[in-house]
């Protein structure tokens, strides 16, 4: 009976997540929409710049022209006539006018360029989270259409608890690797924006228009490195390559020093014990936790000093993360973690739980945090 309850628990949270799931779908479907209508827009401003570039410099051209042929005729009075005086002016009046419209134009083109290129990453940034979503939601979905009784059997083995714990982990770790992997390789966009505006400033150098040029180049190289500082972020959040070259330690390290570099906050790392490499599965799972905690610290505890303590034991790894932010009250707070408003803590929980260890928390408001982590090593994993 109570197998069946839970059944039907799990039935009615299928339905909703399905339907859930397909209405973020259609939200990404949409936001990809826009994406390619603001792409197309996009290249259609830049071709129409790089055209009223030219034009612009035909005109100074002219007017560089009109200007000279004005200043003969004025100055020959014998040879020229009022009427041929009055032509070159008007000429030269003319080309001034057109000229002065088409760097207008130019300007505007620049700037609704630099609109659309931000408003191209805005929509890019919702769209990898509504995949994000989408692919967390199918996780749940393939978790609550397995078998029920073969869930309980498996997870009344403690050994095949923690097996279960760590493919799970290597699972969301192979999907990372992918994820990575199609964001190194997804350059094309920026690349070929890169390359017209690289044309654009070959064309302006062309015309020894240098401080155009300059200011052109620098904003290119700015967007460059922002793009490449964006791209190893990521990847370097979905997958640290250091772990498995390195290996967890030598990780942690940079790190954390990246962490103190980018928030200011002064950071420690303790290493006792002997240091030894781990299985794969569980020192992805360890740096996994140690980012979730150095993150609330960031977001909740207004701390300026947290330190990163682990200590390897021949069947044991303690972690413990330490820090003198403002605190919390623990009860509450696992209440609300309880109740689903603290997704970060959750899991954190989880994580641990699946790897048969325990997580205690210390904290009182003015006090700091402690977070102690205890990881079993079992023969299985070794």
């Amino acid at each position: 009976m109570q197998l069946d309850s839970i059944d039907n628990i799990l039935k009615n949270a299928l339905e909703a997540v399905e339907s859930s799931k397909y209405q973020i779908f259609e939200i990404c479907e949409t936001a990809r929409g826009e994406r390619n209508s603001l792409y197309s827009e996009l290249q259609r401003v830049m071709e129409e710049t790089t055209e009223t570039i030219d034009i612009v410099d035909k005109l100074e051209l002219d007017y560089k022209r009109s200007r000279i042929r004005l200043t003969e005729v004025s100055r020959d009075f014998r040879r020229f006539s009022e009427d041929d005086i009055r032509i070159a002016y008007e000429a030269a009046t003319g080309f001034q006018m057109q000229l002065t419209l088409f760097r207008e134009k130019e300007e505007n083109l620049k700037q609704r360029r630099d609109d659309l290129q931000k408003r191209v990453k805005n929509v890019d940034k919702q769209v990898e989270r509504a995949e994000t979503v989408v692919s967390q939601m199918n996780v749940v979905t393939e978790y609550l259409t397995g078998d029920l009784n073969q869930v309980t059997r498996i997870l009344e083995s403690a050994k095949n608890r923690q097996l279960l714990g760590l493919k799970i982990v290597l699972a969301q770790e192979e999907e990372r690797k992918r994820i990575a992997r199609e964001i190194h390789d997804g350059l094309a966009q920026t690349m070929a924006n890169v390359v017209l505006r690289s044309e654009i400033a070959e064309r302006m150098l062309g015309m020894q228009q240098y401080p155009a040029v300059k200011e052109e180049l620098i904003d290119l190289k700015g967007q460059v490195r922002g793009s490449l500082e964006e791209v190893r972020k990521i990847i370097f959040n979905l997958r640290p390559m250091a772990l498995d070259d390195l290996g967890l330690t030598p990780t942690l390290r940079k790190y954390i020093q990246d962490f103190e570099d980018k928030t200011k906050v002064h950071t420690k790392l303790d290493i006792l014990g002997r240091e030894t490499r781990l299985p794969s599965g569980m020192e992805i799972a360890i740096f996994r936790l140690v980012q979730e905690s150095f993150s609330n610290v960031l977001k909740h505890s207004s701390a300026t000093s947290v330190t990163l303590e682990i200590t390897f034991q021949k069947q044991m790894v303690k972690i413990m993360i330490m820090d003198n932010g403002i605190g919390f009250d623990v009860d509450y707070t696992e209440a609300r973690a309880s109740a689903g408003n603290h997704f970060g803590l959750m899991g954190m929980r989880e994580r641990v739980e699946l790897l048969e260890g325990r997580m205690d928390i210390e904290s009182a408001k003015g006090e700091g945090t402690r977070v102690s982590m205890l990881i079993p090593i079992s023969s299985e994993t070794q």
